[in-house]
């Protein structure tokens, strides 16, 4: 089915529905884009370590699931959580809580000062998935996530993003201040407003777009 490009209040309205009308849980939705995204990655290929860095919200929880998928199929990862965990809540602290007690190594980091744990694992890293903010964010990016981005930016790893770069606004595809530069960028549901902007290509590089399980029903309302 393909559906016509999402603005930012309609993907909100999309996962309000499934999870209100049709009693898909949340972490349902969080499990299958989370699978997706790590499947793809492991397709594009891999050959070191992968970098994981999340937020607290939901764009996070899809990274904390894409960790557990590639562990499990072998490969070393390690997160990094810009937030304190207490922040955490819902569907993203559930998937958070399985990778403690599975033992993935992670790493809490609010970027403010020079850490060489972390200068080692962005300078070693295969890849550097991007779950920082999500389709929702509006405004500039703030510190520390600005820091991170442009962390992640400089760094000579491959970067993933999750649903869109962090710091693109979902709408205009315009960067807020500053974005994350994919390499590839997989997206759910559908493509995004500011993704189906032509100038928003320098930021998401090659986009895919992967089923995460919504009912056809609902889907119908959005096609082309």
């Amino acid at each position: 089915m393909t559906l016509r490009p999402l603005s930012r209040a309609e993907v909100r309205e999309l996962d309000r529905r499934a999870i209100g009308e049709y009693g898909i849980p949340g972490v349902v939705l969080m499990e299958n884009a989370g699978r997706e995204a790590a499947r793809w990655l492991t397709e594009l290929g891999i050959d070191g370590p992968i970098l994981l860095c999340c937020g607290k919200g939901n764009n996070g929880g899809d990274g904390y699931v894409m960790a557990r998928h590639l562990e499990s199929r072998g490969h070393a990862v390690q997160v990094l959580l810009l937030c304190h965990p207490a922040d955490l809540n819902g569907d993203a602290l559930l998937n958070f809580k399985i990778l403690q007690a599975n033992g993935t190594p992670v790493v809490v980091s609010e970027m403010t000062h020079s850490d060489d744990r972390l200068i080692a694992s962005f300078r070693n890293a295969d890849w550097v998935v991007d779950g920082l903010l999500g389709t929702g964010v509006q405004g500039e990016v703030r510190e520390p996530l600005r820091q991170a981005i442009e962390t992640i930016n400089s760094c000579g790893a491959r970067k993933f993003a999750i649903d869109i770069p962090s710091g693109l606004d979902c709408d205009t595809g315009r960067p807020l201040g500053s974005a994350v530069r994919a390499s590839h960028t997989a997206t759910f549901v559908s493509t995004k407003l500011g993704i189906a902007n032509p100038q928003s290509a320098e930021y998401t590089g090659i986009v895919r777009v992967f089923d995460i399980g919504l009912p056809s029903r609902l889907l119908d309302e959005f096609k082309t």
